[in-house]
């Protein structure tokens, strides 16, 4: 009786789940569990101490590359104990054929996902001596999906599936699809024109024509969106924006003030002359107002009006920022009409006298 019994409790182990006896299951769960401790190990403390050596060096790239390797570092114990696993498991038949599939679709995960992680860091030497930062991260953005595209073919592959097929099938589509392809590439073939001549990147507070105003959040590949002062995102086709007449504001050097200031006709020569060199004095002496003389910066007697002596202002301002341009014009307002009222004359407006016959 008692020797049945061992008898059957010897079964029991050895049969364990689907011929898998109880030690080779706890053999797997011992050697996954040490795969994931050599992982943590790995991705934390080994990389971190690889990582105290990197940033002593003066270039900023062997640290952002070994940044973008920690995750994948970390599945090579997985895939390795995964291996031993399936090595020392009693696995037949369809059990065999679909562990060594996911055991080699986790290696060409591991593989790819270390490409892509790659990128970035290796496009950042670039970005810096040819593109601009919108071009690489488009480039970013296309290599990404290319290199993940290869690796899903890959992974089908490896359990039967034809790619080939597939993408005859798409040929079914191939004239409706044609319909559109035009102004696709057309959009597309703009979008490169628009990164490689620098008209714009993200961030910068741009015009289109007279009625779009607002601030580039995003250049995709088909088309820009653009963020209206009021937050509402607006979507612009790039063929539209390659042949529209364009303003990028963040690109100016300076901004103009050109205004007319109307003065009484009771206003003497003396008192124009002081007022004149009074307001210069103060555009002379405010350091962001540049005296630059190819720029045609002064306070002059333009023209005697219709009801008034018109003085013309024309200076230009190193302040590019809205704000800071608001600020300046006030300043300057603030002197003219001290200016005007030290001098003893005051600022006219439209009249007309009539004279009545009797």
């Amino acid at each position: 009786m008692i020797e049945d019994f061992f008898k059957l409790i010897k079964e029991t182990w050895n049969d364990g789940l689907g011929g898998i006896g109880i030690d080779e299951i706890l053999f797997s769960i011992g050697v996954l569990l040490a795969a994931l401790i050599l992982r943590s190990l790995l991705s934390s403390k080994v990389v971190d101490w690889i990582s105290t050596k990197t940033s002593k060096t003066e270039t900023e790239l062997d640290d952002e590359i070994l940044e973008s390797l920690r995750k994948p570092i970390g599945l090579v114990p997985i895939a390795f104990g995964l291996y031993i696993i399936a090595s020392y498991l009693p696995l037949e038949g369809n059990l065999e054929m679909i562990s060594t599939n996911i055991l080699k679709m986790l290696i060409i995960y591991t593989i790819f996902r270390t490409f892509s992680n790659l990128i970035q860091p290796l496009l950042s030497l670039l970005s810096d001596t040819w593109m601009t930062a919108a071009m690489a991260d488009w480039l970013r953005k296309t290599a990404i999906v290319v290199v993940w595209a290869i690796a899903i073919a890959m992974m089908l592959d490896v359990w039967g599936v034809q790619i080939a097929p597939i993408i005859a099938g798409l040929g079914l589509f191939g004239v409706a699809l044609a319909l559109g392809a035009q102004d696709v590439f057309k959009n597309i073939f703009a979008g490169i024109f628009i990164l490689s001549e620098n008209r714009f990147q993200k961030g910068d507070r741009i015009r289109v024509g007279d009625s779009l105003h607002g601030i580039v959040d995003q250049i995709g590949f088909r088309s820009t969106k653009i963020r209206l002062f009021d937050s509402s995102p607006v979507f612009v086709p790039n063929a539209d924006l390659s042949d529209a007449q364009l303003v990028n504001h963040q690109m100016m050097e300076v901004r103009r003030i050109d205004w007319t200031v109307n003065l009484i006709y009771n206003t003497s020569i003396d008192q124009l002359k002081k007022i004149c060199s009074d307001i210069e004095d103060f555009l002379l002496n405010t350091k962001d107002f540049p005296a630059d003389l190819e720029r045609d910066n002064f306070v002059k007697v333009q023209q005697l009006g219709e009801s008034s002596i018109d003085l013309k202002i024309i200076c230009h301002t190193e302040a590019v920022g809205f704000l800071r341009f608001s600020e300046m014009k006030e300043e300057l307002i603030f002197n003219i009409i001290e200016s005007v009222t030290k001098n003893g004359s005051d600022f006219a407006f439209p009249s007309r006298t009539v004279y009545l016959d009797n």
